[in-house]
C-alpha cells in the first residue's frame, strides 16, 4: 500500500473514531468528500505549506474536527465569510457537511486563492462558495451572518480591523488561546468559549451581540 494511501485511510479512520468526542456526527458521503479535501490538501502542501506537517490523525482532529465545532453555532442556511482561509480551515469542512451552508473564502495570497478555487471545484462546492483574493479589509461590504476565522495573521493585531469590518449583528467564530482571549475581555466583548476537545489551550469564541463594534 503506497504511503498516500495508508495517510488516507488513517485519516479517515480517525475522523470516525474521533468525531463522538467532538460531538459531531458525519454521513458516509461526507467522510468520503472530507478524504478527498485531506488528500488535496496534502498534495498542495509542499508547495503552498498551507499546514503545519502533521500526521493524519491530527488532521482529522485538530484540522477537521475542530473546524467542524462551528456547525453547533450556525443556522442551517447561514450566509459566511471566512476571514484568512488558507488551507480552507474552518469553513470548507463545514461546508462538506452542512448541505444548505453558503460562503465567501477571502484570502489575500493569489496562490492559495488557487488552491481554494480547486479544492470547491473538486468538491462539488463552487455553487454555494466563492473565493475573493483580497485582504478582508479591502473587500466591499457583505449580506452575511456570520465570520470564521481561524489563522489570520497576527490575530491579535487584526482584531480590531476585523471588528470595525464585520456588520454589527454579525457573529464572529473565532479560534485562537489566551492571548485572543485577553484581548476579547480587555475590550469588553460580549462572547462564549467553547473548549477545543484534546487540547489545553485552544478554544472557539463565539463573539455577538456587538452594538456597532
Amino acid at each position: 500500500m503506497s504511503d498516500t494511501l495508508s495517510h488516507a485511510n488513517e485519516f479517515t479512520n480517525a475522523l470516525e473514531a474521533h468525531a463522538p468526542r467532538y460531538g459531531v456526527r458525519l454521513s458516509a458521503p461526507s467522510i468520503a468528500r472530507l478524504r478527498r479535501y485531506y488528500e488535496h490538501v496534502q498534495a498542495w502542501n509542499a508547495r503552498l505549506h498551507l499546514v503545519a506537517p502533521c500526521p493524519p490523525v491530527e488532521f482529522a482532529t485538530r484540522h477537521v474536527l475542530e473546524s467542524l465545532l462551528a456547525l453547533s453555532h450556525l443556522p442551517a442556511e447561514a450566509r459566511v465569510a471566512d476571514v484568512g482561509s488558507g488551507a480552507g480551515l474552518p469553513i470548507i469542512p463545514c461546508l462538506i457537511a452542512r448541505p444548505h451552508l453558503r460562503a465567501t473564502l477571502i484570502e489575500a495570497s493569489a496562490k492559495k486563492a488557487i488552491f481554494l478555487r480547486e479544492a470547491l471545484r473538486l468538491l462539488d462546492e463552487s455553487g454555494r462558495a466563492q473565493v475573493i483574493n483580497q485582504r478582508f479589509e479591502m473587500t466591499e461590504p457583505m449580506e452575511i451572518d456570520f465570520i470564521t476565522c481561524r489563522a489570520l495573521d497576527r490575530f491579535k493585531e487584526m482584531l480590531p480591523r476585523l471588528l470595525d469590518w464585520s456588520p454589527p449583528l454579525s457573529t464572529l467564530l473565532l479560534f485562537g488561546g489566551p492571548t485572543l482571549r485577553e484581548e476579547l475581555e480587555r475590550r469588553a466583548l460580549n462572547y462564549i468559549t467553547v473548549h477545543l476537545p484534546e487540547s489545553e489551550q485552544r478554544f472557539l469564541f463565539v463573539v455577538k451581540g456587538r452594538s456597532g463594534a
